[in-house]
């Protein structure tokens, strides 16, 4: 989860565009972003999709129609969305959503990439998880 940087820009306002699926968040420094709900959902700052350190991410696909069901409020840093595939877990601080914005060209291009690298489609169906490897038995 990206921290808290001190002095940097804080929201001033949220509003979920359901229809469009974007999520438009304002800034203190003037700054206004669209974030498609999928480039959040890709970029899920989760265990689940950036795993436990670096080289374990899981590459997301079939996120294009992904909704947001709900946005949580996490204290006075970060809001915590559900998306309409069941995913729950990413924390989005207000600076790794500033970043997500702020960096949405090159996010994608780097998304397309890996997609091309894994020899995946964008809209191909998730692999089915065989088991959890974050949870203890």
């Amino acid at each position: 989860m990206a921290g808290l940087q001190s002095g940097a820009p804080a929201p001033t306002d949220i509003t979920l565009h359901s229809q469009s699926r974007v999520l438009e968040i304002s800034f203190s420094d003037g700054e206004q972003f669209r974030i498609p709900f999928e480039l959040m959902r890709v970029y899920s700052p989760s265990a689940e999709v950036a795993g436990h350190g670096p080289g374990q991410e899981v590459l997301q696909t079939g996120k294009r129609e992904v909704t947001l069901t709900g946005l949580e409020p996490v204290g006075n840093y970060a809001v915590q969305p559900s998306f309409s595939d069941g995913h729950d877990t990413g924390i989005f601080s207000w600076d790794y959503l500033y970043f997500l914005g702020s960096q949405q060209d090159q996010l994608w291009a780097d998304y397309n990439a890996r997609l091309t690298a894994a020899g995946v489609d964008r809209d191909a169906p998730m692999p089915k998880k065989a088991g959890s490897s974050c949870a203890s038995h």
